[in-house]
């Protein structure tokens, strides 16, 4: 594929010279005889490099070179110039002029000179080329890394979903406690301003928050009557159960803070760590709300569901000492009708 040279220079002497010379080592050459011309030019044909004498008639070559370098960066410039315009010449390497020959030149210098820079415009286009085509290998690579992290994580949810289910079933619950908590928790954290990975976190956190219970024998979780101070004992070890599973899986570290301190109470009266206030997580503060919204309106072997109203009634006396206030206080400002849509059924009157 042929190389195109576009000559510009006002004296046509130097640019039927220089164009006989280039042909004859197989370059197409263009000529122009002033800036408008070579312009017009190169808006109707494709150029490899442009030869430019500094002074000419009207616009110089520095207008020129200005105009090139916003058309095609990468477009090879070569200045021709008087040697006793040789700071004119500089200036022009520094607006992006690839060399400068001095008249008179010989034409084996300028030949070798037009070699190189047709050589160095090909390796920088080559280069160019390489990386886009690298860069749309790393964006295709990325979306492929990104699909399967995807259908990781849906797998993943998928798994832990499946593990809750079983769980719930095996202490008989009706529907999917799990599931209602983490939607609960979800809406309550959402009103928090809780968003992103924390309600990521939050939400896995609710799901898994019993499965400390694996490791609790059926004998004391299916027990119907009342638990001893010994299987009490063992079954409050269930967080810390949980908490030891999840936190060596590295997704599930943030849902595993939240299951260790799931029974803190705000008034410090809690279990594992007795925490107080603030020193219980965020997420587990509201966590013990919802899970205990969910208790008290589902039917238990013991008792039945509650009605809505004394489930609040039941919240707000324990407000300050089981419950965070100010979780409570916007628990209570938030509509049955939004708690009814996350559990998925009706809330008793």
């Amino acid at each position: 594929m042929s190389k195109h040279i576009l000559i510009v220079d006002d004296e046509e002497m130097i640019r039927e010279l220089l164009s006989s010379a280039l042909e004859m080592e197989a370059y197409e050459c263009h000529t122009a005889s002033n800036v408008d011309e070579a312009l017009t030019l190169l808006g109707t044909i494709p150029v490899d490099l442009v030869i430019s004498d500094i002074m000419m008639r009207g616009r110089s070559g520095v207008d020129l070179l200005r105009e090139l370098k916003l058309i095609d960066k990468d477009i090879a410039v070569l200045m021709i110039t008087g040697l006793s315009d040789m700071n004119t010449a500089l200036e022009c390497v520094h607006l992006g002029a690839d060399d400068y020959i001095t008249k008179p030149f010989g034409i084996n210098r300028v030949i070798l000179t037009v070699k190189n820079l047709m050589e160095r415009r090909s390796l920088t286009l080559e280069k160019k080329q390489y990386q886009a085509s690298l860069e749309f290998k790393v964006q295709e690579q990325t979306a492929q890394i990104r699909n399967t992290m995807n259908e990781l994580s849906h797998a993943y949810d998928s798994t832990l979903t499946a593990l809750v289910k079983a769980l719930d079933a095996r202490e008989k619950e009706v529907g999917s406690h799990s599931e209602r908590v983490m939607n609960y928790a979800v809406l309550l954290g959402e009103k928090m301003g809780v968003a992103g990975k924390e309600l990521q976190e939050l939400a896995k956190g609710a799901l898994l928050h019993d499965i400390g219970k694996i490791g609790i024998s059926d004998n004391i979780l299916l027990k119907p009557g009342p638990l001893d101070e010994r299987e009490w004992l063992e079954m409050r070890r269930h967080p810390e159960v949980g908490y030891a599973i999840l936190s060596e899986i590295d997704f599930l570290k943030g849902p595993a803070d939240m299951i260790l301190s799931h029974h803190e109470r705000f008034d410090g009266s809690g279990y594992p760590k007795r925490l107080k206030g603030d020193q219980i997580p965020l997420s587990s503060r509201i966590f013990t709300l919802v899970d205990t919204l969910d208790a008290m309106t589902s039917d238990r072997p013991y008792r039945n569901a509650l009605p809505f109203a004394r489930m609040t009634a039941e919240i707000i006396t324990c407000k300050g000492s089981q419950f965070d206030p100010e979780i409570t206080d916007l628990f209570t400002s938030i509509p049955r009708q939004l708690w009814e849509e996350c559990a998925g059924k009706r809330l008793m009157d």
